[in-house]
């Protein structure tokens, strides 16, 4: 079975930001798929993403890149890249490492803003497991 570096947890329209939920562990094996994943996510005039980390059980040096290289890429196309970082050893890390004024940090998920005909479409994960499949270390 195929890693799952995340879980898209919804994609907002009308201008209203990309959230992406962050399962398992951010690390070595997952970082490649991940930042695959996220590029299309930061590509295009003006992204504005949202990367919930609330359901991360590890995070090491190479999942702080993959934070770091979305960051870039967002950045570098005019756009917004927020943090939802709710585990204090979180943000102890990014802290040590002297990121931590480097990143919109958020303590919950934003609310959502309803497209005008209340739809919501969900952003997959290229429909490689079930939404509530916990992720296996990659």
């Amino acid at each position: 079975m195929p890693r799952q570096p995340v879980d898209g947890a919804g994609r907002r329209r009308t201008g209203s930001p990309v959230l992406v939920q962050l399962r398992g562990e951010l690390d070595f094996l997952s970082a490649a798929p991940t930042i695959k994943y996220l590029d299309p996510l930061t590509a295009g005039p003006s992204p504005d993403l949202v990367l919930d980390l609330g359901r991360l059980s590890f995070l090491d040096c190479s999942g702080i890149g993959v934070l770091c290289h979305a960051r870039r890429r967002v950045r570098e196309a005019g756009g917004r890249l927020s943090l939802v970082i709710t585990d204090p050893r979180f943000l102890r890390i990014l802290g040590t490492v002297g990121l931590g004024d480097s990143f919109d940090i958020r303590d919950r998920v934003p609310e959502p803003t309803h497209p005008p005909n209340g739809e919501l479409r969900r952003a997959r994960d290229d429909g490689r497991a079930g939404s509530r499949q916990r992720m296996p270390a990659a």
